[in-house]
């Protein structure tokens, strides 16, 4: 059924496929960019991935020796603040963003203060609330396959003193390019391979069935979600194939524009609340919190999840499984799809992350009070996010 009203966009120029890379200092050159500042993290400046971005420059009257390299794994404000102050003391004029979830949304808050013209990441927190300015050049180059950050409108950022992790959505936040390039992910371990490309799926499922979905984002996931399923494995057991390196990061491109043009629900309020207290990465606690929360949701979107068989399973599943069991049978696919990846570190329990029994109150209040549970199916209660941690641990 179509919703009585929906808005979709997505802005974002992809450019995707092998050698991607090489084409981005053409588009940047439109766009007037002289001296981009170039934010990436200190393993990828290491490991050389750094160079190939900055030798795709060469030959371009664009000055990209304007680095920074010591992003933390989960974006800061501090950090933010800082590297606004030296984007204005070098007179750059454009983003550069060489890196996974944290990177890309420390650089979309920096393009906050400087469009903005100022000098506070959190001067500009609220709704809506970013007057139109004249736009600086960003471009994304993900080197994981799960935020799906260079195509939405969402940024996480991590307030240190309180704590939290803050949501900061608007569409400015949109990249002008995205950057798919095989090479750029074909380094990532096998762990990595796995986390990033679990949290990608939980972006699609939610995308599909949040309260803001809407036909075009669904298609979007329901895409996601058959690349992710098919070509996941085969990453996190052959990283050089630059066959399944793509394919995950156009899954992982796809399910981010649709949970950005229809929000994400409870895994994320909760997985929010466990990185901000008690300090687990993000595709970490993705990973562990997903069955349990679709358990919690089941009654209220067995018809979606029923759906959603399909593209998880594939069609010769979906076909023999009665339909009265396809939502349950959708479930167990996803629990068992995330178990293999135990076998290369990736943590299914609470326990196994290091949470505590004593933090579930804290992270359950942080989590009633994440704006991603609104548009979940079911509104949970402090009581009921402590059951899904206590299943979950």
């Amino acid at each position: 059924m179509l919703p009585k009203y929906y808005e979709f966009l997505n802005s974002v120029k992809i450019m995707s496929g092998e050698n991607a890379l090489e084409n981005l200092p053409h588009e940047l050159k439109m766009m007037g960019a002289k001296k981009p500042i170039v934010l990436t993290d200190a393993i990828l400046a290491k490991c050389g991935t750094l160079d190939k971005v900055q030798k795709a420059f060469k030959g371009f009257d664009i000055d990209v020796t304007e680095t920074y390299t010591e992003i933390p794994p989960d974006s800061s404000i501090k950090v933010i603040n800082e590297i606004a102050g030296i984007f204005k003391a070098k007179g750059c004029d454009s983003i550069i963003a060489l890196g996974g979830g944290s990177v890309i949304d420390t650089a979309k808050g920096l393009r906050i203060v400087i469009e903005q013209g100022g000098n506070d990441i959190m001067d500009y927190m609220g709704l809506d609330s970013l007057p139109r300015k004249d736009r600086i050049a960003f471009a994304v180059i993900p080197t994981t396959s799960g935020t799906g950050s260079e195509c939405t409108n969402v940024a996480v950022i991590a307030n240190p003193d309180k704590n939290v992790k803050m949501e900061f959505i608007s569409y400015d936040l949109l990249p002008d390019f995205a950057v798919l390039d095989p090479r750029m992910t074909e380094t990532m371990p096998p762990k990595i391979t796995a986390n990033t490309g679990v949290d990608a799926l939980v972006h699609a499922i939610e995308g599909y069935t949040c309260l803001q979905k809407n036909p075009l984002s669904q298609s979007y996931a329901f895409a996601a979600i058959r690349l992710i399923t098919t070509f996941l494995p085969k990453a996190v057991l052959e990283g050089g194939n630059h066959e399944y390196r793509l394919a995950m990061s156009n899954a992982a491109t796809m399910a981010g524009i649709a949970f950005s043009n229809s929000m994400v629900g409870l895994v994320h309020a909760i997985g929010h609340a466990i990185g901000g207290v008690a300090h687990v990465p993000h595709g970490i606690a993705m990973a562990i919190l997903l069955p349990h929360v679709m358990k919690f949701n089941l009654e209220t979107l067995k018809p979606a999840y029923a759906e959603l068989l399909l593209p998880l399973a594939g069609a010769e599943i979906y076909a023999t499984t009665p339909k009265e069991e396809r939502a349950q049978k959708a479930i167990e696919f996803v629990t068992a799809f995330i178990k293999q990846f135990e076998s290369v570190g990736l943590p299914t329990k609470l326990s196994d992350a290091k949470v505590t029994e004593d933090q579930f109150d804290a992270i359950a209040q942080t989590a009633i009070n994440d704006g991603a549970i609104v548009v979940n199916p079911i509104m949970a209660t402090k009581e009921q996010v402590i059951e899904i941690l206590k299943e979950a641990f």
